[in-house]
């Protein structure tokens, strides 16, 4: 693994991390009705967990079983976190 690799992760990382916290203050928010919020966004935060980790879990999995560094791993099974988060972000904030 090169420096660049971990640097790589974690900027990845860092991202996933403010998306996040993006995500649940505006889900905060909309729940306290301090912003408007679609109807069945509780029951949609909720219902989106489990296949989000089942899939994180298969990536990371597949590249674990091909024989890949623990950077690879990771980055691997955060791309589909990754990808859930950010379109909640976009969807939250229109």
């Amino acid at each position: 693994m090169f420096p660049g690799d971990l640097f790589s992760l974690q900027l990845k990382t860092l991202s996933l991390i403010s998306e996040t916290q993006t995500v649940m203050a505006l889900r905060l928010m909309g729940m306290s009705g301090m912003i408007p919020a679609a109807h069945g966004e509780n029951g949609r935060m909720l219902s989106e967990k489990g296949p989000a980790m089942a899939q994180a879990f298969a990536a990371g999995s597949k590249v674990m079983m091909a024989g890949g560094r623990p950077d690879q791993i990771m980055a691997a099974a955060m791309v589909p976190v990754s990808t859930r988060v950010s379109s909640n972000r976009k969807r939250l904030l229109k």
